[in-house]
């Protein structure tokens, strides 16, 4: 009788009812299905972490960019390789004050049509972007504003894009892109919030960027005729020479004067000579390509560097400049014409040590003041050419 109650007893336990062994394996499935669900949770909070902690990375270095090219540099070269995008683009509202001013920066000409494009917001397209102020998603194709981003581009393959609004300061700059290889990456319904967060960024750093280089151009800018000045054509030139040095390209510098301009102070009044000179900086500036530096190197007299360009092609410029400047008209205050000419002097610098650019540069420089010198020597109003070893 022992054993038996004992057997029954113990078979209660090992072989429970078949309702119970069912209620166990929904618990375990229960159990291994919360457990999946939590290391999804966790993983994707590890992403998003590891996510927000690279945009934060990009964004500090867009907000602490000391200048134009930095600020460049981070959003087109990092940004695609840490988020893996197939291209970054930004196209840029003439309308704004703060683009006019950024435009003639060389890292804007460097990157204009692949990277950076200029336009209106009157561009229908731009424009409907532009006044909803929010995000478009998707593929691109003819009749949306991605098509008209990647339009002209080579080499660049998106099969989704998201664009976005930028802002600052309530002042409507243009729009951020973002293109992706992956036809799902940048899909209408997805969230936005992360990026818009980022364009708001970009934006406020665009207007950091801004004001920095502004404070850089008016210690490098001459205050009268809003050209370079002396300092910021001495750094260019040994920028130029560096690089001549290194790609054997040719190097041309222009050096001319406004003639006889004591006599234009005298006879006219100084007011009536800072005109002559804006006048002058101005019809030169039109003659020269905008990769090309002119600067008022000091007094009447102005410097310029042609990049590129060989011995026809800086004659060429120059004699563009001299008749230019001879077919202005400039008023003195009693409303009297005043004869404005100028004497131009041309140095080339066909190769260049790259390890002596200051005495390169210095050679060059006084290459050009001579033959400027020569030109006033015979005549004025005219062009004369040195070599320059």
């Amino acid at each position: 009788m022992t054993n038996s109650l004992s057997f029954r007893r113990d078979s209660s336990i090992s072989l429970p009812p078949r309702g119970a062994a069912n209620v166990l394996a929904m618990n375990d499935l229960r159990e291994s299905e919360l457990a999946d669900q939590l290391r999804f949770l966790v993983q994707t909070v590890q992403r998003n972490e590891s996510t927000l902690r690279r945009f934060q990375k990009i964004e500090l270095a867009l907000i602490s960019a000391q200048g134009l090219s930095n600020f460049f540099d981070t959003l087109f070269s990092s940004l695609p390789i840490d988020f893996n995008l197939s291209w970054v683009g930004l196209w840029l509202d003439e309308a704004s004050a703060m683009v006019r001013e950024l435009v003639g920066h060389d890292a804007v000409r460097e990157l204009a049509g692949q990277r950076v494009k200029l336009g209106s917001s009157q561009e229908p397209l731009f424009g409907e972007l532009l006044e909803s102020g929010t995000p478009w998603l998707g593929k691109p194709n003819a009749d949306n504003v991605g098509d008209a981003l990647l339009s002209g581009l080579e080499g660049v393959t998106a099969k989704s894009m998201i664009v976005l609004p930028l802002v600052s300061q309530d002042v409507t700059l243009g729009v951020l892109c973002l293109a992706s290889d992956d036809a799902e990456r940048f899909a209408s319904g997805m969230a936005t919030d992360l990026l818009e967060r980022f364009a708001t960024v970009v934006g406020a750093s665009m207007d950091n960027v801004s004001h920095r280089e502004r404070l850089k151009r008016i210690g490098l800018t001459d205050p009268l005729t809003d050209l370079a000045n002396r300092r910021y054509f001495d750094e260019r030139l040994r920028e130029e020479i560096t690089r001549t040095a290194r790609h054997g390209t040719p190097l041309a510098c222009l050096f001319f004067d406004i003639d006889h301009f004591k006599q234009i102070n005298d006879l006219h009044g100084h007011a009536a000579g800072d005109r002559a000179l804006v006048a002058v900086a101005r019809s030169a500036r039109r003659q020269m390509r905008l990769a090309d530096t002119l600067a008022r190197y000091g007094g009447e007299e102005f410097a310029g560097l042609l990049l590129q360009a060989d011995q026809r092609g800086a004659l060429a410029v120059a004699e563009r400049i001299r008749r230019a400047v001879s077919e202005l008209q400039v008023l003195d205050d009693n409303d009297q014409n005043m004869t404005l000419t100028v004497s131009i002097g041309i140095a080339l610098l066909p190769t260049a040590d790259p390890g002596d650019t200051v005495s390169s540069a210095n050679t060059l420089v006084a290459s050009a003041d001579r033959a400027m010198y020569l030109a006033k020597r015979n005549g004025r109003n005219r062009v004369e050419l040195e070599l320059s070893a």
